[in-house]
């Protein structure tokens, strides 16, 4: 048969005559059972996506603080000294492989099948996140709902919640007084139901010694948001209010995700932008209170001096980590919903600059505020300069209070904070719904609507004991040791496979075959060399210098320590158990099942049916390209 003829060849099915790709004397014929995946409707709707997904309520309540106690403007040099040499290259990395492939983090390492289980513990720890991560938002709903009050019930003392030792918001020298007559407002066995006066101890017969007691902001948090328990060993009873709001966090994010990306593509258009009209707009309101160009000083003001030490650099690295996301599984689920020729690399740098450089703008919002709450209370910057749920859910409450017509304020903040959380919990629960229903394709992708119900509610049930007296505990327990090890583990064995087992010059190919053509030296260097080592050295800063948490001085137990431990080893687990399962199934000698695990499965290949026939036609017998990647670097330098 002449070569023109086997180009293309027709055949009967089904009594139509039907066209047929014949490539290297083989047929190639569509199939037509499997369910096509979603993909973006615009290009944009991912672009959005990815910065939403990055940049989080982290950025505000972290990474300014970060900068106050680590040099000022002098810790931005190491911050994007990692955000270029760790950042960019393993964000590029994960959106090339859910790119190319067009399936889910959970299925994604077939690449490589002894290394399976490291999809399977992305999406575990994206799963557990997910439950607690909701706890943010539902503060938040709290909160932004108590903003419609005719008076913000943060902004004075005199309420049920409120103790004897309440004082306003910006009395913070030691000398100011109480707020009261030494009377409780209301009574705490009917707040915390049988928890002991733990937070009281003492004050009642001496309210005038050296205590300062708490603000109005503080107490509205501890004791009407929070109501919280004495500690992780008294959980209390689950809080009405808490419970609604967690409810109302779910149905956002389901309602959001209820049709995939053909939904989120719209939604992230206002939850992506509208952050930063909003962060725009308090900081031209904030850079007109009095105050506001000491607390920016405060910030920016470099102390070279710092950079000498170790730790700053550590907390540099897993900052640019931790706020970008990498090991979660959203960035894989994310970039499979691409086509196959979408510009990924452009779209990688635009999201992780927008990252740095959102963290760095929302720290003059931050300090602009902090400024004129120091200047208010005659004390030092440093005094009201705090990091976590602190910073936004007290502090920056409370100076709103002192802001005209503080509702609108408030409205605008809590919005602002919500529509940031919301973007980072659509990528991680997106990723666990793809992974359940890309597990069985044929009977549940015609079923999103339903597997969302389905998970949203399993994970809002779990997630109840943080709307509990005690939730504060377990929030912080879980957001401690969750992705403290983990995901550092799963990034470098993630390098590890793509750098020296499945090799850089396959994957190099494979982004050629997506986009014509090949990363640059720069960014294969760093997946074999830079961004391993350098999350091997913050693994090992992290271990040797982790504490466990205290939460306004309570020690958590020893009990909470080994909870902790299995929490953080959990999505860990599946890698050593598909490995001995994966060698189970292999033939023959120890030697030659390590050979046959470590190269791609017959199914992997490129998402786009054009090629992939002749892709899976490719020797794909594993050659060890431990030193053979290494002398190819170097004659590329040549």
């Amino acid at each position: 048969m002449e070569k023109d003829e086997t180009e293309l060849q027709t055949f009967i099915k089904n009594g139509n005559v039907e066209p047929v790709k014949i490539v290297d004397g083989a047929t190639v014929e569509d199939d037509d059972d499997e369910p096509k995946r979603d993909q973006w409707m615009r290009k944009l709707d991912f672009v959005l996506s990815l910065i939403g997904y990055a940049v989080g309520v982290g950025n505000l309540w972290r990474f300014p603080y970060l900068c106050l106690r680590n040099g000022g403007g002098a810790f931005l040099i190491p911050f994007f000294f990692f955000l270029l040499l760790c950042g960019i290259p393993l964000f590029y990395l994960e959106v090339c492989l859910g790119q190319f492939s067009g399936i889910s983090s959970l299925f994604v390492f077939k690449l490589c099948p002894l290394f399976k289980g490291i999809g399977y513990g992305m999406v575990i720890v994206s799963g557990m996140a997910t439950i607690y991560y909701n706890g943010v938002l539902t503060w938040v709903i709290y909160y932004l709902i108590n903003s419609f009050d005719e008076e913000l019930p943060w902004q004075r003392c005199g309420h049920w919640w409120n103790t004897a030792t309440c004082r306003d918001n910006f009395a913070l020298s030691e000398n100011s007084s109480f707020y009261g007559n030494g009377t409780f407002y209301g009574n705490y066995s009917d707040i915390y139901g049988n928890v002991t006066d733990f937070y009281l101890n003492n004050t009642t017969p001496n309210l005038f010694l050296n205590q300062t007691g708490k603000t109005a902001s503080e107490e509205f948090w501890q004791y009407n948001v929070l109501r919280k328990s004495e500690g992780l060993e008294n959980l209390g009873s689950i809080q009405t209010h808490n419970a609604l709001c967690l409810l109302a966090a779910w149905i956002l994010v389901f309602l959001c995700l209820i049709r995939g990306v053909k939904s989120l593509g719209y939604v992230v258009y206002v939850t992506a932008l509208l952050p930063y009209f909003l962060l725009t707009l308090f900081l031209i309101r904030g850079c007109m209170l009095p105050g506001a160009l000491d607390g920016i000083k405060f910030y920016v003001t470099p102390d070279f001096s710092k950079l000498n030490n170790f730790s700053v650099w550590t907390e540099a690295c897993l900052q640019v980590f931790f706020s970008l996301g990498p090991a979660w599984g959203g960035l894989i689920t994310m970039s499979s919903f691409n086509k196959f020729h979408h510009n990924c690399l452009r779209d990688a740098v635009i999201a992780t600059l927008a990252d740095g450089l959102t963290s760095f703008y929302g720290g003059f919002v931050i300090f602009a505020v902090l400024g004129f709450m120091a200047k208010e209370a005659g004390v030092d910057v440093s005094k009201v300069a705090t990091e976590g749920p602190g910073l936004a859910l007290v502090a920056y409450p409370a100076a709103i209070t002192k802001l005209p017509i503080p509702q609108f304020w408030a409205v605008l903040f809590f919005l602002m904070l919500l529509t940031l959380g919301l973007d980072s919990q659509f990528g991680m629960f997106e990723s666990l719904v793809s992974g359940v229903i890309d597990a069985f394709p044929k009977q549940l992708a015609k079923r999103r609507m339903w597997v969302t119900a389905g998970l949203a509610s399993m994970c809002y049930l779990l997630g109840l004991p943080i709307a509990s007296n005690g939730g504060i505990y377990v929030f912080q327990l879980m957001d401690w040791f969750v992705a403290a090890f983990c995901v550092l583990i799963i990034s470098f064995i993630e390098c590890l496979v793509i750098g020296w087992i499945y090799g850089v010059e396959r994957f190099s190919k494979d982004i050629e075959l997506m986009m014509g053509r090949k990363p640059g030296i720069v960014i294969k260097t760093c997946w074999c060399f830079i961004t391993p080592a350098l999350l091997l050295v913050c693994l090992g800063s992290t271990i040797y210098n982790y504490k466990m948490p205290t939460y306004d001085g309570y020690v958590y137990p020893d009990s909470a320590k080994v909870l902790g431990f299995i929490l953080s080893i959990i999505p860990i687990i599946p890698i050593p158990v598909f490995m001995v399962y994966e060698l189970y199934k292999a033939n023959g000698s120890l030697l030659q099942r390590f050979k046959q695990t470590l190269r791609p499965a017959s199914d992997w290949g490129p998402s786009c049916k054009e090629y992939r026939h002749e892709y899976s036609l490719k020797d794909h017998q594993y050659e060890s390209p431990f030193v053979k990647t290494f002398h190819r670097i170097r004659h590329c330098r040549r």
